[in-house]
């Protein structure tokens, strides 16, 4: 784990940028269970809210790891985690969303849209720059496979309603989640976005047929 001058020091450093006394939720990335019977953990977030540097604590869970933070959750010191959670990693809802549902803990939803692949717009043509991570996520293998999973999930969409929103909305229908972060670099997709909450749950039938479009994938060089 980072040694507690480094978190202390970081945080003050966040607290500086916002202009605040006092982070809302502050989140440890790259976790790994292992560290959580250190006793630095327990000691650097329990300062952490004592001394109202931060309000929150929370974790972001490695990818396709999203178990590798239950044991920490347990602990008590635990507001929220940050999950890899979409219609083709659907993993957290083995253990993770029961353990969080039973604890009372807030879910941060990340990468709903498979790093873009679920906007919809990506073709066999797509090309990404080399300084673009997605450059190599989505080298000729993967984005082969993934844009044949993606056309047969367009075979579902309701009319009127299209790729994005259905895959927004399928990470809000579980009831353990809080919220998704999605990156938006245009007005009308924040517009969107954010109306997103006033729809609800998508329709019962819907989030039936989509469960069965699980990808299970394995750790790869092209994905860390």
């Amino acid at each position: 784990m980072f040694p507690p001058d480094h978190v202390f020091k970081y945080a003050d450093l966040i607290r500086k940028q916002l202009g605040t006394d006092s982070i809302d939720l502050l989140q440890f990335h790259v976790w790994t269970d292992e560290w959580t019977e250190e006793p630095d953990f327990r000691k650097t977030v329990e300062r952490l809210k004592k001394d109202g540097i931060i309000h929150h604590f929370g974790l972001s869970l490695n990818r396709w790891e999203p178990e590798n933070g239950i044991k920490a959750v347990r602990t008590g010191l635990v507001d929220a985690v940050q999950v890899i959670y979409s219609i083709f990693d659907q993993s957290p809802e083995e253990e993770l969303f029961p353990v969080c549902q039973e604890l009372n803990i807030g879910v941060i939803v990340r990468v709903a849209l498979d790093e873009g692949s679920l906007g919809g717009k990506m073709t066999k043509d797509t090309k990404f720059p080399h300084t673009d991570w997605r450059s190599r996520y989505f080298n000729p293998e993967n984005l082969a496979n993934t844009l044949e999973r993606v056309g047969r999930l367009k075979q579902l969409l309701p009319s009127g309603m299209s790729l994005p929103e259905m895959a927004l909305r399928f990470v809000l229908s579980h009831p353990a989640v809080s919220t998704t972060i999605v990156g938006m670099r245009k007005f009308e997709h924040v517009r969107d976005n954010t109306a997103l909450s006033d729809k609800g749950a998508l329709p019962v039938e819907l989030l039936r047929e989509l469960k069965r479009h699980r990808w299970d994938r394995k750790p790869a060089p092209w994905s860390d």
